[in-house]
């Protein structure tokens, strides 16, 4: 009895030891954490967004503005929204979730790592008031210390109205108030029970889950907590139902800046930020533009629309969209990104490519030009000039669609399983790009072929001066300076001669594509993209719900464009668009281009009229080179005898002298030395004649002979006499006297 007492005495006091042990060492580790009630109430912080030149946007103030609310004046189901979907057991625990603790910490021991959380209400407000967001003990332990501090000091209703107005909803949303307004223009009171479920269904993941950028998402997540009300049995499957079935009511709110402001704190929540780090106050220096940005507000647009302008570097100066920018067919516009200038790059195409505008089926796809018509054979910058779809298709066929894939990832595009095919060349995507996308893309041509992503902010920077986030600048090589060059060189040939021609009188180097998507009964997308070597423009025009227009790129969107380069620019022109460094210009034969639809390089003897130049990709000059005059070969000329006349027809060369010999009896004899004739004639004696044609090319004071030409021998018969040997003296016979 004496030693199981001995035994308990030492379990009992080895479990005292372990414990004071471990208070002490949690005391040390979390000796910092301290409960500060202004952290749960301070809900007037200060943000500020600046544009480019310092100025704080005046709006942006109403946007960001925190507002409180009183948890007395909300609706049930909003508060219950918020217990069913985070803490469904709120009321009932002392801030700690003992049962979800365990649970979570067993499958972060499995996966070894913090993935699964436990957090309850209390928890979650004491980490986005007092803590960061790193995922260690140190925190949790911290977060633990503090929330139970919490509980003894607030009521329950008290901690909840500080976690509804210090919560992040997404979009620069601080408190469930803020939110309300921003989301549906009204107050928190005022929510219905499918408005509660959706505010509470954003906490999760703000961005992910935000009505205007996946509104497919932000309805099943509501739906989801509707669900979670309703098995909490807060409301009935009718109200349920009802809520479930309700349409996307979230709206923006429209006024000036606001769709540059939306875009702007989208592309916070988009940045590796701990949001709640943010939320003591801090200033977002941005790119806008101010003056371009009301010039671009005011321009009178009759459909929907999205603009947007951007620096060489990237900086979004101006932006507007009624379709929160939304991903549509791209149309003509991806030729040059996903076709034409890889396709360069790879070395199979030059701009004087020819390529035959022809009727064509591929497994069942047979493209048509926009105008119905086929062209015979174009040239690539013709085709992108003219926006031929045929040509398009074929050289992407040439690519392969493995390799058009690689150069759209690598210029932000991502394909789907259903979008890699031949019709890519046209435009056709399921889900289409961005107009940001696109433009992104062709300024890629203007830096060389480095391409990195715009953006609106440029540095966020917290009240006491700390920089939490700045703009990259890394830039990501995809093409070489060379084919660069090369689509700048068409695309400005776009703006003067082609679909883009309404800008051509313009004084600068501007390059253009355009594109249009539609039907017979009209068209769905429009869109110009114009760059020069300081900014990138683009415009899309159309209807958000695929209604036919009498809208078209070439059109439409090109003067809005000229109208935006004008104001742009009214002070200083920018530099030419480079295109020169990383090609080479080279002579190639005329003849063979113009006849054969061959590129070869001219003979180093040819005359200056039967080459021309072109431009190529350095490093991809053709392997051939022509040998026609310093070479000179014919085919092998027709002979025929007739009468023991021999005619000689020569083949038709307008650049070749002729030396024509008779050999007969075993003497050689020039017949003809001269230009090109179409018939050579000969009365020979007769015999057996062999004539040898060699054709030769004359430069100057340079003779250079081609290979003698041997025609099959023919044989001339001997002259037959008269049967009167004697040929009678008519002339001077005397008539009269015989």
């Amino acid at each position: 009895m004496k030693k199981i007492l001995k035994v308990l005495l030492f379990l009992l006091l080895a479990a005292v030891l372990f414990f004071t042990i471990t208070f002490a060492v949690l005391s040390i580790i979390t000796k910092d954490a301290v409960l500060d009630e202004s952290k749960l109430t301070n809900y007037s912080q200060s943000i500020s967004v600046c544009d480019s030149s310092g100025n704080e946007i005046t709006n942006a103030s109403v946007i960001s503005k925190r507002k409180s609310v009183r948890l007395d004046d909300l609706d049930d189901n909003t508060i219950n929204a918020f217990i069913a979907s985070e803490d469904r057991t709120f009321f009932k625990h002392n801030g700690l979730n003992y049962k979800r603790m365990v649970k979570a910490l067993y499958k972060n021991v499995v996966s070894r790592s913090f993935k699964e959380g436990a957090s309850t209400i209390s928890q979650q407000l004491i980490k986005n008031t007092h803590l960061t967001g790193d995922k260690t003990i140190k925190r949790k332990l911290s977060e633990i210390k503090l929330t139970r501090q919490l509980e003894k000091k607030y009521s329950k209703r008290q901690i909840l109205e500080m976690y509804l107005n210090t919560i992040y909803f997404g979009h620069n949303c601080y408190g469930l108030e803020s939110a309300s307004e921003f989301y549906f223009g009204k107050t928190a009171s005022a929510l219905t029970l499918e408005q509660s479920a959706a505010m509470a269904g954003l906490l999760t993941s703000p961005n992910n889950y935000s009505p205007f950028k996946n509104p497919d998402k932000y309805i099943a997540r509501r739906n989801t907590v509707l669900d979670c009300m309703y098995e909490c049995g807060f409301i009935d499957d009718s109200e349920r139902q009802i809520a479930q079935d309700s349409p996307l009511s979230a709206q923006r709110q429209q006024d000036g800046y606001s769709d540059y402001l939306n875009a702007v704190f989208e592309e916070l929540e988009e940045l590796d930020i701990d949001f709640y780090r943010l939320s003591d106050g801090y200033t977002i220096e941005t790119n806008l533009d101010a003056n371009l940005q009301k010039f671009i507000e005011n321009l009178d647009f009759d459909c929907d629309n999205t603009v947007i302008i951007t620096s060489a570097q990237g900086g979004v100066k101006a932006y507007k969209s009624t379709i929160n920018g939304a991903k549509r067919q791209p149309g003509s516009t991806i030729k040059p990104l996903l076709v034409y200038a890889p396709a360069i790059e790879e070395k199979l195409i030059h701009p004087s490519t020819k390529i035959l505008d022809e009727k064509i089926n591929y497994g069942g796809y047979s493209p048509e030009n926009y105008d119905k018509n086929y062209h015979g054979y174009v040239t690539i910058a013709e085709s992108i000039a003219k926006s031929y779809n045929i040509p398009a298709v074929k050289t992407l066929n040439s690519l392969t669609i493995d390799k058009a894939e690689r150069y759209a990832e690598k210029i932000g595009i991502r394909l789907e399983k259903d979008e890699k095919n031949l019709s890519l060349a046209l435009g056709g995507m399921k889900y289409g790009v961005t107009l940001k996308n696109l433009c992104d893309g062709y300024r890629m041509f203007a830096n060389v072929g480095d391409y990195n992503q715009s953006h609106f902010i440029e540095e966020i920077t917290l009240a006491d001066g700390t920089t939490v986030y700045k703009a990259q600048t890394d830039r990501e090589k995809v093409f070489s300076q060379g084919t660069c060059s090369l689509m700048n060189d068409m695309l400005i040939n776009t703006t003067q001669c082609g679909t883009a021609k309404k800008m051509k009188d313009l004084s600068y180097n501007v390059a253009s594509k355009t594109g249009t998507c539609g039907s017979a009964a009209g068209n769905t997308d429009a869109y110009c993209i114009s760059y020069t070597s300081e900014d990138c423009v683009g415009i899309w025009l159309g209807d958000k719900n695929n209604s036919p227009l009498n809208v078209t790129g070439g059109n439409d969107c090109a003067v809005f464009v000229k109208n935006i380069l004008n104001k742009l620019y009214e002070k200083s022109a920018p530099p030419p668009l480079d295109v020169s460094t990383g090609i080479t210009e080279i002579n190639i034969d005329k003849d063979e281009y113009n006849k054969n639809n061959k590129i070869i390089l001219a003979d180093s003897a040819a005359p200056k009229l039967s080459a021309m130049k072109i431009k190529v990709l350095a490093g991809n000059e053709p392997k051939l080179t022509s040998t026609k005059y310093s070479n000179p070969v014919i085919e092998k000329p027709d002979i025929f005898v007739e009468n023991n006349t021999v005619l000689i027809r020569l083949c038709q060369t307008e650049y070749y002298d002729y030396i024509v010999k008779r050999r007969l009896n075993g003497e050689n004899e020039v017949i003809y030395d001269g230009k090109w004739v179409d018939e050579i004639y000969d009365n020979p004696e007769s015999g057996k004649c062999v004539y040898l044609v060699t054709p030769y090319y004359r430069d100057g004071n340079k003779v250079y002979y081609g290979k003698t030409v041997e025609l099959p021998a023919v044989n001339i018969c001997g002259k037959e006499p008269s049967p009167q040997y004697e040929v009678p003296d008519i002339v001077h016979r005397d008539w009269y006297n015989e």
